[in-house]
């Protein structure tokens, strides 16, 4: 997925990039790493909730923040791609 600019319309964000997919959202942060967020690891509706706030240009951070946190699918710093380790049952 391409990246598209967030718009930041509330002023500084952490956030500086989007990426919309069917069942998932990618956001790259202000120190380059794009997240990966599905509605496996994410939860759907809030997978849904980040989808139009990145698309409002305004919100993301804040809500990723105190929503979502670490529920993130995967991580990408600039040039690689980890997994998140998932919890054993």
């Amino acid at each position: 997925m391409a990246l598209k600019r967030y718009r930041r319309l509330g002023g500084d964000s952490g956030v500086v990039a989007y990426a919309v997919g069917d069942d998932s959202i990618d956001v790259q942060f202000v120190d380059g790493t794009v997240y990966t967020y599905s509605y496996a690891s994410t939860g759907r509706a809030r997978v849904e909730q980040m989808k139009q706030l990145a698309q409002s240009g305004q919100g993301l951070a804040t809500y990723i923040s105190q929503h979502v946190g670490s529920d993130y699918a995967s991580s990408r710093p600039p040039g690689k791609l980890t997994r998140k380790q998932q919890p054993r049952s």
